[in-house]
């Protein structure tokens, strides 16, 4: 099966069986690369899911794309382009939509599995528009409560699953904001599951083996 033509440019990975049944994984990949990235995973995971790797809609020099530009100056440091993240975070809400219609597949479960930016971007869908998403795979990130929908703590979170994990040694996004994450999801009533692995920014092999069972349990 070739990939559709879709707002997002894709690579897929179709399921076993293709069937209104049938589980969607929206990959997301970081700042910087590209949808072939978090794509080597998808032949370790499980059969049944239907797997989407997207690109993000933003290229960056020399290469590679973003789902929200990073600003370096001497003022103010390094920061994040929160108005772009935004237009992500709308871009896969519409894309998760349109992606179950055009290869008919379960809107009602649907997994965002994130690394880095991707991940930031999908806690951002997820917590803002939790009737769209059941579980989020998110490595390496944090929530960025600044591109959250208005109101999205009034939203019922309560068949939404999360799975985070972060580095102890990462040297791109510290620790210790992913530490925030377990209170921040206990408040809002989210089932989560968070741990940290002893690597830098990235997914040690024992990382993957985790999030794998978790996600074969949830789907």
């Amino acid at each position: 099966m070739q990939s559709k033509e879709l707002s997002l440019e894709h690579l897929i990975r179709p399921s076993k069986e293709i069937n209104a049944a049938t589980p969607l994984l929206i990959m997301l990949h970081g700042y910087g690369s590209n949808e072939e990235d978090l794509f080597s995973f998808s032949a370790e995971l499980p059969e049944d899911i239907f797997i989407i790797s997207a690109r993000a809609p933003y290229p960056i020099e020399p290469y590679g794309y973003a789902w929200y530009a990073i600003h370096f100056d001497n003022l103010n440091g390094k920061w994040s382009d929160d108005d772009q993240a935004i237009e992500s975070r709308e871009k896969i809400a519409s894309f998760i939509d349109e992606a179950c219609t055009a290869y008919g597949l379960n809107s009602n479960n649907v997994t965002l599995l994130g690394f880095s930016q991707g991940t930031i971007l999908s806690y951002a869908v997820a917590l803002s528009y939790p009737e769209k998403v059941k579980n989020v795979v998110g490595l390496s990130g944090y929530i960025n409560v600044d591109i959250l929908a208005d109101g999205y703590a009034e939203k019922d979170h309560s068949q939404l699953n999360i799975y985070a994990s972060h580095g102890q040694v990462d040297q791109v996004i510290p620790p210790d904001w992913a530490q925030r994450i377990p209170d921040f999801l206990k408040n809002l009533k989210i089932e989560h599951v968070y741990e940290e692995f002893p690597v830098g920014h990235g997914v040690a092999p024992q990382n993957f083996y985790s999030f794998k069972k978790w996600l074969v349990d949830k789907i």
